[in-house]
This record gives structure tokens, C-alpha cells and sequence, in this order.
């Protein structure tokens, strides 16, 4: 492995990051949209406010550490990307935004009414800006980001692989976020929704399983270099992935909730690697590699040393956060219920 490969790599995990943690909290607020009315879905988005609360904006420094990477060791392809796809860009920029004041706005809210058009506001950005992301993966994927001046700037990102890619985002997003909100649930005691977020882990893993099958034919027709390149080089990681999602299923039917969040963690982070290895050597499919794409070995060079220094400041402090959260949460007394009391309350002042 070579130093432009070595970068690509690392910034693959920091996309792995954002795609597992990223995806499961843009899930929970899928979730929170069809949570419905009433006590129950009031319950529901208790538990999830409550298990996002703590990191619902921290994990995005990923995706910030991934555009970060590419613009300063892989500029020709950063500008390239940037050129063509401004327009999903936006939105997903539009939607963080949107769903990160909303989700802040909601906690604090004095009215119902207030209350619910700031949640409508989390959840449907919730929906949009994964979707917006699978766009952008799915036009990087097919080739349709040129190396020499802006594509398409509408059918680049608005095409069959790109428009699958994106419906794949949310659904695989809410797949993940339904199985970790079934092991919030049983630790905190809730049977109840313990079984509502297992029926829609079954539901959203079927759904997902069906739309990957028809991305096949997907890919052959619209995007043959990458079908190639993941039936010759990344077809053992989408195998894998295949066994991950079938023993989440599997784990979710007989209720076994961590070894299901195991399997769905597979399932996912298989796929992304099968494309990374399906589209290698090349950062833009097709028509510009890795080597070609890099910049300068001495910043690829202070870059991996900003980021080895970068990860022991900052990943430590998360892992805290997450410890001492889920500690604080589990052991006041209530849980779910005097949650959600509390906002009754809040809301009758």
C-alpha cells in the first residue's frame, strides 16, 4: 500500500464512521417520522431523542473529516466532485443545518403546535439529507463526475444508480437505527418498544434486502464499470455483507438484539468496502486514480500525522460521552416514562 492509497484508506474509515453512527442517527429521526400520535409515539421519540441527545450533532465530524481528507489530499477529485455535484451538496448542507436547529428547538419548545412542526422539521431532514448523500456516492460510483470541468449538474446525481444509491441510504439508515434502538429499548426495560423497533427492523431489513436485488440489474445497465469491478474484486465483501444482513434477520426473529446489531453493523460496513475495493485502483470511476489524484507526499505526509494526533484527542472524549450518557440514562429512575411525563408537563406550563 502506497501513501495515496494509505490516505484513501484511512479517510474509508472515517466514511465507515459516518455511515454506521451517521446512518443509525439519521434512521432514529426516520423513525421519529412515523412514530404517530399519542402516547406511544410520544414514547417512541422519547427513546430516541434520548439515545441520540448526547452525540446527535458529534457525529458528523466524520463527514467533515472525510470532505476534510479529500480537499487536501485529493484535491483534482475534491474539485471535480464539488463542480458537478454542488446541488446535492446544498441539500445536504441545507438539511444537517435544518435538522440539527430543530432537534435543539423541539426539546425547548413552550407549545404542541411549536413542538411538532420542529420534529416534522428533524424528521424530514432526516429522510432528505441520507438521500442526498446516496446521490452523490451513486454519481462518484457510475462515473459521472468527469475530471475536466463540471458534469451534468443535474442527471450526474439524478440517474438510476444514483436515485437507488439514495433510497438504499435511507432505508439502510432506518434498518440501522431500528436495531439499535431495540437494544435501547430492552436495556432500559421497555418491552413495548422493544417490539415495535424489532418489527420495523425486520420490515426495513426485507425492504433493503429487496431494493439490493434489484440494484443488480441496476448496475449492469447503468453503471457496468462498477458492476464489474464488484463481481472481479469486491464480490467476497458483498457476500459477507449478505451472511451479516441474513443473520440480522435471523437474530431479529428470535429476539437475540445484540447479535441482530452485530449482524447489521456486518451487513453495512461489508457493503461499503465491496464498493471501495469494486471501484479500485480509481477515486473518480474511470477516469482518474488514486495516484493521480493526490497531491503533494509531504501534505499526505502531515496529514496522516494531523489525523494520528487528531484521533487520540477526540476519540476518547466521544467514547466517554457515550459511557457516562448511557450510565446517567440508565440509572434514573422512571425512564421512559417519567421522560416523557416531563415534556407533558413542560408543555401544560
Amino acid at each position: 500500500m502506497n501513501l495515496p492509497e494509505l490516505v484513501a484508506f484511512v479517510m474509508w474509515i472515517g466514511l465507515t464512521l459516518y455511515v454506521v453512527f451517521g446512518g443509525a442517527d439519521f434512521g432514529a429521526g426516520f423513525w421519529d417520522l412515523v412514530a404517530g400520535r399519542g402516547r406511544r409515539g410520544a414514547k417512541q421519540r422519547a427513546l430516541i431523542e434520548h439515545v441520540i441527545g448526547p452525540v446527535w450533532e458529534a457525529n458528523h465530524v466524520w463527514i467533515i473529516f472525510v470532505v476534510v481528507t479529500l480537499w487536501s489530499a485529493f484535491p483534482k477529485a475534491f474539485a471535480s466532485i464539488m463542480a458537478t455535484l454542488y446541488l446535492p451538496w446544498t441539500a445536504v448542507a441545507i438539511g444537517i443545518i435544518l435538522r440539527g436547529s430543530a432537534f435543539a428547538f423541539r426539546k425547548t419548545a413552550v407549545s404542541f403546535e411549536s413542538m411538532r412542526s420542529f420534529g416534522a422539521v428533524f424528521a424530514s431532514s432526516s429522510v432528505i439529507t441520507p438521500f442526498f448523500l446516496g446521490t452523490i456516492a451513486g454519481a462518484v460510483a457510475s462515473g459521472r463526475v468527469p475530471v475536466d470541468g463540471p458534469g451534468d449538474v443535474v442527471r450526474s446525481w439524478w440517474n438510476p444508480t444514483s436515485v437507488l444509491a439514495g433510497v438504499l441510504a435511507v432505508t439502510t439508515a432506518a434498518f440501522l437505527a431500528a436495531v439499535f434502538l431495540a437494544c435501547e429499548a430492552r436495556r432500559r426495560g421497555d418491552d413495548e418498544l422493544v417490539e415495535v423497533f424489532r418489527r420495523r427492523g425486520l420490515v426495513s431489513a426485507a425492504v433493503a434486502g429487496v431494493l439490493a436485488l434489484a440494484g443488480i440489474a441496476v448496475l449492469a445497465s447503468d453503471a457496468p464499470a462498477l458492476f464489474e469491478g464488484l463481481t472481479a474484486r469486491g464480490w467476497p465483501l458483498i457476500g459477507v455483507s449478505v451472511l451479516g444482513g441474513a443473520g440480522a434477520l435471523v437474530s431479529l426473529v428470535g429476539r437475540r438484539l445484540r447479535a441482530a446489531r452485530v449482524g447489521a453493523v456486518v451487513a453495512v460496513v461489508a457493503v461499503l468496502w465491496g464498493w471501495a475495493f469494486g471501484q479500485y485502483p480509481w477515486m473518480l470511476e474511470d477516469s482518474l486514480t488514486i495516484a493521480d489524484a493526490a497531491g503533494h507526499p509531504a501534505t499526505l505526509r502531515a496529514m496522516l500525522i494531523g489525523l494520528g494526533v487528531g484521533a487520540v484527542l477526540f476519540v476518547p472524549p466521544l467514547v466517554a460521552l457515550l459511557v457516562l450518557s448511557n450510565r446517567a440514562e440508565l440509572e434514573m429512575e422512571g425512564g421512559l416514562d417519567l421522560i416523557f411525563e416531563d415534556d407533558e408537563a413542560r408543555l401544560r406550563e
